[in-house]
């Protein structure tokens, strides 16, 4: 969710120059904090239900995370005819997800309000509070990224948005009586936890050779090995987006708090971004517009 176009800051997008959402979006940390909302997002069983229906997750994973991961970035940073047309294909996907929550026995549909409102509010506010925690941004501009995120979440048809941490804060209140961790939340958690890594996506091991005119062979083997390298820092994540949830989302799934609690997931979160600020500088792609 750091990564952004590389030519120059459009000048008729949704979010310009200056805006408090390229602030956060543009961030390492609001990556991470995006991992954490899908936690959150599952404690919401007519919500999980339209994901456990019509999208096979296991197989899906990643290629489902770049998908959000673009429509975020493409929402703040590209012009608006080109975030029109991204809104308007998921506004097109939504259309199509609709069923019955096997959990409540209530019928759900991805383009519902309500159900808009929970996934958008996660989302931000998930995003907000990680890049905040790390004193990247204040409770004024915290605020101002909420604001304007209203905007976005409009866009998909969603209303009553708060507008504001506090706001944010008083929506999750009200909501939680519908919140369950489900077995249906708690599977789709077990597998963020352990998200399966495509060997296209793990660092390659410094054994592995390229062959002239093949490029690098990566046989079973190698696949293990990449595996040993990337499951651990997938863990790390894993770990860290579940501390930056609310503790009240903590408890529901019945996650003990860890020694050390918040300073320790306030540590790990520093410890990955500044690994990803490392791998954006070692590949020499520029920072997102601000």
């Amino acid at each position: 969710m750091s990564a952004a176009p590389e030519h120059d800051p459009p000048v008729d997008g949704y979010f310009g120059p200056g805006s408090a959402t390229r602030r956060v979006i543009g961030d390492p940390a609001a990556l991470i904090g995006g991992f954490s909302a899908l936690f959150l997002q599952a404690l919401h069983p007519r919500a999980m239900a339209g994901v456990e229906q019509h999208s096979s997750f296991p197989d899906d994973f990643w290629p489902r995370l770049e998908r959000t991961a673009g429509y975020v970035t493409t929402l703040a940073f590209a012009d608006r005819a080109t975030a029109d047309r991204s809104v308007a294909r998921v506004r097109a996907m939504h259309r199509r997800v609709r069923g019955t929550d096997p959990v409540t026995g209530l019928a759900y549909s991805a383009d519902d309000p309500d159900l808009l409102r929970w996934v958008h509010v996660c989302e931000v506010g998930s995003f907000a509070a990680a890049v905040r925690r790390l004193g990247l941004i204040d409770a004024a501009e915290e605020d101002r990224f909420l604001a304007e995120q209203v905007r976005a979440g409009a866009l998909l048809g969603a209303t009553d948005l708060p507008a504001s941490r506090a706001e944010v804060d008083a929506y999750f209140a009200a909501v939680r009586p519908e919140l369950v961790a489900s077995p249906i939340a708690r599977r789709a958690a077990r597998r963020l936890a352990v998200a399966p890594l495509p060997a296209q996506l793990l660092p390659v091991p410094p054994r592995v050779r390229a062959t002239p005119g093949v490029g690098a062979v990566v046989s079973a083997g190698d696949v293990a090995a990449r595996l040993a390298l990337a499951r651990p820092v997938w863990s790390a994540v894993a770990a860290v987006a579940v501390g930056l949830m609310p503790a009240w989302a903590r408890e529901l799934y019945g996650v003990p708090r860890p020694p050390g609690g918040e300073a320790v997931t306030t540590a790990g979160l520093a410890a990955l971004r500044a690994a990803l600020l490392g791998v954006r500088r070692a590949r020499g792609l520029p920072a997102p517009p601000r």
